[in-house]
């Protein structure tokens, strides 16, 4: 049995990863000539991480986790602390640790621990056949591949989604642009084991430490969608939306590098249900574009892989299996948009009354609640 794996980023890697468990010989094929990740870190929370272990790629979390062992948020405009908490409590109540890491060392190590060598780049898809002996991979250079069966992990902006669904998916702006990247720890800005959050008029800065002694930054803004900026103008665009925050914003602003800062303007995609037509299955991103705002994009993609495989060890028969997948995955991956969707609009003032009373409520948090918000969020994962 052969799958072709299109798509070699977190999810395809993660799904490669996983059937190969089972006996399935896999071909992954990569549109880009050279993987270079959006965005600079991902925050892989515990269910993400039990995930890696099950895969037998945990020692890469072991090696690029950052040490994310408190948590807090401050006002933005004093850096009042509002509420300030271990993590160690969540930690051994759900047997596992969160791991903040830069994204191009993750998929760097991942892309290694499958075998560069046996990844083809530069293949963009452009359509795909099916039919009752397998499915058959066109791509842009005029090459084909053969399989027993497909998994589409060719992210957000998907192209052979289409031809699961019928139809294309309309993506929706957040509503937020968000600038992200990395710096050495300052511990004159935020502490270096915890992620620090600075809120206040809808805006949000956050901070997360990874491996190497650096922090995870990123800022969001409100902002309406396609206003033009460059990365010569970054500290000064920041320095505008945040020109009235406290000094270890300013301080973050002046140290940031504008040539490795990202600037993305957020989406997701209304949720569907559907990720799998007869032998071509969705993972990951081209089945449930979300928002950052939980940190479980990258996790939710390592779940779909988890549990792929695991719907080929009670069956080896590929439309059984695939459906199989289907049933245990789109209403999780479902919840976990709606609920990241849900965080972003109170997170970023869509109602600024419901945003000052969340700011409210951070002042008398003990961080039970968030803890408890937490484990519900990793626990409801396949590996629990």
């Amino acid at each position: 049995m052969k799958a072709l794996i299109i798509g070699a980023g977190i999810g395809g890697i993660s799904a490669a990863v996983s059937l190969k468990q089972q006996g399935i010989e896999c071909e992954v094929f990569e549109a880009v000539k050279e993987i270079k990740p959006v965005g600079a870190a991902i925050s892989v929370w515990c269910n993400g991480v039990k995930c890696m272990n099950h895969l037998g790629m945990g020692h890469i979390m072991d090696k690029l986790g950052g040490p994310m062992l408190n948590m807090a948020y401050q006002d933005g405009k004093t850096a009042a602390i509002m509420t300030q908490f271990s993590l160690v409590p969540l930690i051994k109540e759900v047997g596992e640790r969160p791991c903040p890491v830069s994204r191009a060392d993750l998929q760097s190590m991942m892309i290694d621990h499958w075998g560069k060598e046996k990844i083809q780049f530069d293949k963009r898809i452009e359509r795909v056949e099916q039919d009752e002996q397998g499915v058959t991979a066109y791509f842009t250079d005029g090459s084909r591949a053969q399989g027993d069966f497909m998994i589409a992990a060719d992210g957000a902006n998907s192209v052979a989604r289409s031809f699961v669904l019928g139809h294309s998916v309309e993506k929706r702006y957040a509503g937020y642009v968000n600038w992200n990247g990395l710096i050495d720890v300052d511990t004159s800005i935020a502490p270096a084991d915890q992620w620090t959050t600075f809120v206040a008029d809808g805006k949000r800065i956050s901070l997360m430490p990874i491996s190497d002694n650096r922090f995870y930054f990123f800022f969001d803004v409100p902002l309406p969608l396609g206003l033009a900026e460059d990365r010569s103008t970054v500290k000064d665009d920041l320095s505008g939306y945040f020109s009235d925050w406290a000094e270890p914003v300013q301080k973050l602003i002046q140290a940031i590098d504008p040539s490795t800062t990202n600037r993305i303007e957020i989406h997701d995609a209304e949720p569907f249900t559907t990720y799998v037509d007869r032998r071509i299955a969705l993972l990951g991103d081209s089945a449930h574009p979300t928002t950052p705002d939980i940190g479980q994009g990258g996790c939710s993609a390592m779940e779909d892989a988890v549990v792929l495989g695991q719907a080929f060890t009670e069956t080896k028969d590929i439309h059984t299996a695939l459906l199989d997948y289907q049933s245990k995955r789109n209403q999780r991956a479902k919840d976990l948009v709606l609920k990241a969707r849900k965080r972003c609009d109170v997170t970023h003032g869509v109602d600024m009354e419901v945003t000052q009373a969340w700011y409210q409520d951070l002042k008398k948090e003990t961080g039970e609640n968030i803890m408890a918000g937490l484990k519900e969020t990793i626990i409801s994962g396949p590996l629990g």
